[in-house]
C-alpha cells in the first residue's frame, strides 16, 4: 500500500463498490466530488485481483488492468467528523474476508470511529415513488440513530459482498458502523438508479452533520424518473402480455458504450479543466463521462484530480 502520513479529527469511513444500480459507487463519488477530497491511500492490487482480459484498440491488443482500490479523505473545518471514503473499481474475486480485515485494520489505523458501506435494495416499488433507505447496524447505538433518522430497519436477511463483510469484520473489531441501501425498483436493476443514491447520501450527511449540495444529484434522480417511468409503463405492458402468452419475462436493455466524436471529447476536456479549478465540480463531469459510456476509459484520469496538491 502507498500511503500518506495523517493525522485525522474523529474520521468516519464510507466505503463503496460498484454494484446494483450503481447506488453505492454513485452516492460514494459524489460525496468524493463535493466535499473535494484527495487521495489519501492505495490497496496494490497485484495481490488482490487476477487479470480477466486484455483490451483491443484499433485491433491492437493492450495489456489488461487490474481493478484500483483507493482512499480518499476530507478535513472537516467544522470541527466534527473527518470522512474518508474508499472506493473500489471491483470486488476482488477471492479473499474477501481477508481483504476486509486489511482494510479495517488500516482504518483503526487511521483513527476511525465509525464505518459505513452503501448499498441497494430492489423492491416492487415504481419508478415515481421516492427511494428509501434501509439499515443494519453493528450494534444497538447506531441502531438507534438510524430510526431517528427514519431509516427502514432491516430486520433480516443477507447484505452480499463486501458492503456486508466489511461491517462484519467491523464487528469483530469492536468498531460500529452500519449498511444503508437506497431502494430501486427490482425491474431495473442493470441500469443506474441516482435516486436511490440520492437518499442513501442524503441519510449519511444527516447522520454525519454534513451540508452538501445535491443539486446535480437530485437533478440527474429527476431526469433518470421521467426516462426509466416511461420504460416501466412499457416493461409493464409488455410484461402483462409475455405472461398471458408464454410466462417469460423481459430484462431492460444493457447501456451501450459509444464512440466519442469531436464535439464530446471538447466538452469532455472542458469538463476536465472546470474541475482541476474546482473540484466540485468533479460530478458534472463524471455525469457526463456516465452518459457518453466513457467513464472507465477517462477513470484514472478523473480519480488523478483528487490527488492532493503538491
Amino acid at each position: 500500500m502507498s500511503e500518506e502520513t495523517v493525522t485525522l479529527k474523529k474520521p468516519w469511513l464510507v466505503a463503496v463498490w460498484p454494484g446494483m444500480g450503481n447506488v453505492a459507487i454513485t452516492a460514494g463519488f459524489y460525496l468524493m466530488a463535493k466535499l473535494g477530497m484527495h487521495l489519501l491511500a492505495e490497496f496494490r492490487p497485484l495481490d488482490l485481483f487476477e487479470v480477466e482480459m486484455v483490451e483491443v484498440k484499433a485491433g491492437l491488443i493492450r495489456s489488461g488492468r487490474l481493478p484500483r482500490s483507493r482512499f480518499f479523505v476530507w478535513h472537516n473545518s467544522a470541527g466534527r467528523h473527518d470522512i474518508v471514503v474508499f472506493i473500489g473499481e471491483a470486488q476482488p474475486p477471492t479473499g474477501k474476508y481477508a481483504f476486509c480485515r486489511r482494510l479495517i485494520d488500516f482504518a483503526r489505523g487511521l483513527g476511525v470511529e465509525r464505518v459505513f458501506t452503501f448499498a441497494a435494495i430492489a423492491t416492487d416499488m415504481p419508478p415515481e415513488q421516492p427511494s428509501r433507505v434501509y439499515g443494519a447496524a453493528t450494534d444497538d447505538h447506531i441502531l438507534g440513530e438510524l430510526r431517528q433518522v427514519e431509516v427502514e430497519i432491516l430486520a433480516e436477511g443477507p447484505i452480499g459482498g463486501l458492503n456486508g463483510v466489511l461491517l462484519g469484520v467491523a464487528a469483530e473489531n469492536q468498531l460500529p458502523g452500519g449498511c444503508l441501501l437506497g431502494e430501486m425498483p427490482h425491474v431495473f436493476l442493470q441500469l443506474p438508479y441516482p435516486k436511490a443514491s440520492l437518499a442513501v447520501l442524503e441519510t449519511f450527511a444527516t447522520l454525519a452533520g454534513l451540508e452538501i449540495d445535491m443539486t446535480e444529484l437530485r437533478e440527474q434522480a429527476q431526469a433518470v424518473e421521467e426516462k426509466l417511468g416511461e420504460l416501466f409503463s412499457a416493461l409493464q405492458q409488455a410484461l402483462q402480455s409475455q405472461e398471458s402468452t408464454s410466462g417469460e419475462t423481459i430484462t431492460p436493455p444493457e447501456a451501450k458504450q459509444s464512440e466519442l466524436g469531436p464535439e464530446d471529447q471538447q466538452r469532455i476536456e472542458q469538463l476536465f479543466q472546470q474541475a482541476q479549478q474546482d473540484r466540485s465540480k468533479a460530478y458534472e463531469l463524471k455525469r457526463e463521462l456516465d452518459r457518453l459510456g466513457a467513464f472507465a476509459e477517462y477513470e484514472d484520469r478523473f480519480l488523478d484530480l483528487f490527488k492532493k496538491p503538491e
